[in-house]
């Protein structure tokens, strides 16, 4: 159970790249469409995507930019969709997530989701992971108005934890979750995945390599 001389009694964590690598997929779906356009798609256009949601304004709007048209969004984001949840129906949990979720459950900490993705998405993953069951609190895009890098998914999962902001920490891997977390008051640990690990983090609270073979009391050591 819960420790009084715990400094945190919650814990909020992204979905998409920190518990599942789906954002390679994702990338790479857009990636390949952007090629048949003869366009490249960027890492440094993708850094202002990953994070948020809508799959995403920002991305169509660079597109028709340099094409100097108009394009089918919503064909164009059903055939990104198919091919990217095709990819992900069976990836594991990202390495050292799924043994963090247990041990801060047993540990008597409450842990929620704050997603950008929608909530069949994410709670479909957790469940076939079998991790939903540790979770009391998902919040998703449908939940909120603004999506990250604004702070309304946090301050609403922290609102439905019962939790004081300087109570939780979150666990995020792109910098728009990030600061979305301390936009909310709420201290962030990064977890770079593959298309992340080159972007700027450095503002994190915390930034770890992988969550593999990383104790609970570590990380709030770090913190």
């Amino acid at each position: 159970m819960f420790h009084m001389d715990i400094p945190f009694q919650a814990i909020i964590f992204d979905f998409d790249g920190l518990i599942v690598e789906t954002e390679e997929p994702i990338f790479e779906s857009y990636s390949a469409i952007f090629a048949e356009f003869g366009l490249e798609l960027t890492l440094k256009v993708w850094a202002n995507v990953i994070g948020g949601t809508g799959h995403r304004d920002v991305l169509f709007d660079y597109l028709e930019l340099q094409l100097g048209r108009k394009v089918n969004r919503e064909m164009i984001r059903a055939r990104a969709r198919n091919h990217h949840h095709n990819q992900t129906d069976k990836l594991p949990a990202r390495d050292g997530v799924a043994d963090l979720i247990v041990e801060a459950s047993e540990f008597g900490l409450q842990l929620g989701v704050a997603s950008s993705s929608t909530l069949p998405w994410v709670k479909g993953h957790l469940e076939r992971l079998g991790l939903l069951k540790y979770f009391s609190v998902l919040c998703t895009r449908e939940d909120v108005e603004l999506s990250k890098p604004d702070p309304e998914l946090y301050l609403l999962a922290s609102k439905l934890l019962e939790v004081s902001s300087d109570k939780i920490f979150a666990i995020e891997d792109s910098p728009n979750g990030v600061k979305a977390a301390q936009a909310a008051g709420i201290c962030c640990v990064a977890v770079p995945n593959p298309i992340t690990r080159n972007m700027d983090l450095s503002f994190a609270d915390v930034i770890i390599d992988s969550l593999s073979g990383v104790t609970l009391e570590e990380i709030m050591q770090e913190l």
